[in-house]
C-alpha cells in the first residue's frame, strides 16, 4: 500500500491523501516562484517536516524518560538557493515552556538532531538548530 497519494490539480497545486488516516492537504507555489502562496509550498513541508520530525523524536524520548516537553513551540525559517533552485538552509528554534537539567537538555538535543528527516537531506543543506528553554 503506498504511504500517500498526490495528484496535480493544475494552477501550480497539488493535492496528497496519506493512505493510512485519509488526511489531505494541498501545496502551491510560492510567489517567488510563479505561484498564489495559498498554502504551504513542497520545500515549505521540507523544512516542516524536519521541524516535525525533530519533535516527535524529542517526544519518543521523552516519553521514555518520564519527560513531559508538551507545548513546546517550533519556528521554522528556510531560506532558498538559485542555479539550482534548492532550498540552502532550514533555521529551526525550539521553545520549550519547561526547564530541564543539563543531562536532560543534553538527551532531547541529541534526539533532535539525529531524527531521520534530518539524517536524510543533503549535507549541502544548513540545519540551524537552536533550543531555547526558560530562565531557571
Amino acid at each position: 500500500m503506498p504511504t500517500s497519494t498526490a495528484i496535480y490539480s493544475g494552477d501550480l497545486r497539488t493535492q496528497s491523501v496519506h493512505t493510512q488516516s485519509g488526511e489531505t492537504y494541498i501545496t502551491d507555489a510560492p510567489t517567488d516562484n510563479q505561484g498564489k502562496g495559498a498554502g504551504f509550498s513542497p520545500t515549505d513541508l521540507v523544512a516542516t517536516a524536519l521541524a516535525n520530525c525533530m519533535l516527535t523524536i524529542m517526544g519518543i524520548v521523552s516519553n521514555r524518560n518520564g519527560l513531559a516537553i508538551e507545548g513546546t513551540e517550533a519556528k521554522i525559517d528556510k531560506s532558498m538557493g538559485t542555479e539550482p533552485r534548492r532550498i540552502t538552509e532550514i533555521k529551526i528554534d525550539f521553545y520549550f515552556p519547561m526547564n530541564f537539567s543539563n543531562d536532560e537538555r543534553m538527551l532531547l538535543e541529541k534526539a533532535a538532531i539525529n531524527c531521520p528527516v534530518a539524517k536524510s537531506l543533503s549535507s549541502d543543506l544548513q540545519q540551524n538548530v537552536q533550543f531555547h528553554y526558560p530562565s531557571s
